[in-house]
């Protein structure tokens, strides 16, 4: 099977999970309270998980990356961080819209609001780390640093509001204890969909950039080499 194949299989089954999960997102029962503005959930709680799995990812690849030196998964973790700035943008877009009605402000410096942003602070110094260090292997070492580093992120966030109490309410989907669901059973099945939705979408990307990601790598290889035998003709 080719890997245009192998792409453009993943990028339909993508979109019709997400075609799947947007028509069982618009046909849920109300909320009681929140009314309609509960279906943000079903976009806000699958892009913040997406976030959390590209972040994890940037630090998996970084340690793969030094373990094995192979330039390949330095790709696809600069891929996943830039999944991950993209979908934790979402997140915070989509909490602020919920915010505004419900909470009366867009933004307040909650515990888990604050930690989420501080991400973009680390993830976006980790993506201007890679502009400013021009050596290939330094740059791929010193990114899957600070990528590793990064994914402390995840587990700090997600127990923001346990550790911090705040006015962001708890967690959707309880993974510690007992595992439980915060919301009515109707529309945990709509998130599961949404979930699984967004996490092919996160692999679909993930190649795409992988494979432009590995195009610029062979281009700058012909500009540097471009430039060595320009110096090499200019000193013959």
């Amino acid at each position: 099977m080719s890997q245009t194949l192998i792409t453009r299989l993943l990028g339909g089954a993508t979109l019709l999970l997400i075609l799947i999960a947007a028509g069982l997102g618009l046909s849920a029962p109300l909320d009681v309270n929140q009314g309609s503005l509960v279906r943000l959930m079903f976009v806000h709680v699958p892009s913040a998980w997406l976030s959390y799995l590209a972040y994890g990812g940037t630090g998996l690849f970084g340690l793969l990356y030094l373990l094995t030196r192979q330039r390949r998964w330095d790709r696809l973790a600069l891929a996943s961080a830039e999944i991950g700035v993209l979908f934790t943008i979402a997140t915070i877009v989509g909490g602020m819209l919920w915010a505004k009605p419900t909470w009366g402000v867009y933004w307040v410096w909650d515990a888990r609001l604050t930690t989420t942003a501080f991400s973009l602070v680390i993830y976006g110094g980790y993506l201007l780390i890679r502009t400013l260090i021009d050596d290939p292997e330094r740059r791929a070492r010193v990114s899957a640093v600070v990528g590793l580093v990064g994914t402390l992120y995840v587990p700090v966030n997600y127990m923001a509001v346990e550790w911090w109490r705040g006015v962001h309410q708890t967690q959707t989907l309880r993974l510690l204890g007992k595992p439980s669901f915060e919301a009515a059973p109707i529309y945990g099945w709509v998130l599961l969909v949404a979930t699984i939705a967004f996490t092919f979408l996160y692999l679909y990307l993930l190649r795409v950039r992988g494979i432009l990601a590995a195009k610029e790598e062979r281009r700058e290889e012909r500009e540097l080499l471009g430039e060595f035998a320009a110096e090499g003709v200019a000193r013959g």
